[in-house]
């Protein structure tokens, strides 16, 4: 058996040593020399966990194990395994059985949001750091709950939104890093006012609504649709609700708001130095929306508490021209890095970067040290979109939010959103 890695490893930067030692001299439940190679599994293979940059294995983290509560999706991913990475794949269905393999060190979750929570928190509890998909949790009071197992059991945790670091920042001509020096240096002025619409690609998916008045059809075979529901109420199976069209229902998920909204608002907090931030109001015009099916909305604005916004333009704002990405008193930056303030490049190359992130999740679960987008700043920026789906829900169009205890002020149905009940067995 192996020891846990993180104490092995705190004690040798407590001496000053990061020296490559025999795991045979070593041993212990949980410990990996850093020469030693990591291991994942991915749980939920219908669609994202397959993709190429998901699915794949190098000489510094092994696939070796893939879940799904559909036969044919864990089929298809075990062949994969064996076409595209040579490596034969231990299968699971109950993703309780893959977390509790001890030699697995990453746990890789790519499921419907309505899980996340509840695999983190039991990943956490099982010794294995965890990279998950977005939105991070499907409630806030369910990023509370992983926030708290992360840090109880010690445990390195990515979320998988990346704009923040690299690639081009919503078809503006650059990355955000230039975006984030001119927010930092000032010249835009403050408060400022940054607006996702049609020029950042944002309407891609916005048309991801569910179906009212779904008729019950037969479970298909290679389904487990009572495990696949897990958590969730229990709803009659319509092909409409599961796999690639699922995020169009409450349950599951909130549409093409909360599939793409973290995102888009997860590197505007960061632009804006929110990260430890939550806004105190969210605006809402949007037409009512179904109990069970997700529909569509038209403007949603948060507001913090130092006159900040964000907005985002829905449906009806997709043929918007030229407006600004982001404003201030003092200058604007529209797409393509086009800004109001002149010869702005070189003005900018008179201040400092930003500061480095760490954006390698290997590198960060061997040295223990927190990655870039974590548990914490990523329960802020899916904060914001479980917040708006919440006043979507309830139809409200305004709600006021206390940043301390991150609970709605004066609404007692929107609170009880926060902490939604999970169907039995389940629970946090």
């Amino acid at each position: 058996m192996k020891q846990n890695r993180r104490t092995f490893l705190k004690t040798m930067g407590a001496a000053g040593l990061f020296t490559i030692v025999p795991r045979k001299v070593l041993g212990g439940k949980g410990y990996i020399a850093p020469s030693d190679q990591l291991t994942k599994g991915i749980i939920g293979v219908g669609g994202i966990g397959r993709s190429n940059y998901h699915f794949n294995s190098d000489e510094r983290c092994r696939l070796i194990s893939v879940c799904d509560v559909d036969s044919k999706h864990l089929q298809k991913a075990l062949d994969l395994g064996k076409s595209k990475l040579n490596l034969t794949l231990k299968p699971y269905h109950d993703f309780r059985d893959l977390i509790q393999d001890a030699n697995l060190d990453i746990v890789h979750i790519a499921t419907p949001p309505h899980w996340h929570a509840l695999m983190a928190v039991e990943a956490a509890k099982a010794g294995k750091d965890i990279w998950c998909e977005k939105p991070f949790t499907r409630t806030i009071g369910e990023g509370k709950r992983v926030i708290e197992a992360v840090h109880r059991y010690n445990r390195i945790l990515r979320l998988n939104t990346w704009f923040r670091f690299k690639d081009t920042f919503y078809g503006l001509g650059t990355t955000v890093q230039p975006l984030k020096k001119l927010v930092d240096s000032g010249m835009l002025g403050w408060p400022l006012k940054v607006t996702v619409s049609g020029i950042t690609g944002f309407t891609w998916k916005f048309y991801w609504v569910g179906k009212e008045n779904l008729e019950q059809q037969e479970v298909p075979a290679e389904l487990d649709y009572d495990m696949w529901l897990g958590p969730a109420p229990y709803k009659p199976y319509n092909a409409h609700r599961v796999h690639q069209t699922f995020r169009g229902y409450w349950d599951y998920d909130g549409g093409g708001l909360t599939d793409m909204g973290q995102h888009y608002l997860d590197p505007v907090q960061y632009l804006l130095g929110k990260d430890n931030d939550f806004p105190v109001k969210v605006d809402v015009d949007a037409p009512q929306q179904h109990p069970d099916a997700v529909g569509i909305w038209h403007k949603i604005t948060y507001t913090y508490e130092d006159g900040c916004q964000i907005v985002l333009e829905g449906e009806g704002y997709e043929s918007k021209s030229k407006i600004p990405y982001i404003e201030g008193p003092k200058g604007k930056v529209y797409k393509g890095f086009e800004c109001t303030i002149p010869d702005i490049m070189n003005k900018l190359a008179e201040y400092p970067d930003p500061e480095p992130q760490r954006t390698d999740f290997v590198d960060c679960v061997r040295t223990r040290q927190k990655f870039a987008l974590n548990e914490e700043n990523g329960h802020h920026s899916c904060t914001l979109v479980n917040m708006a789906a919440v006043a979507l829900r309830l139809g409200r169009k305004t709600l006021n939010f206390d940043k301390q205890t991150q609970t709605f002020i004066g609404d007692d149905a929107a609170n009880a959103l926060i902490d939604q009940p999970m169907r039995g067995p389940w629970k946090i």
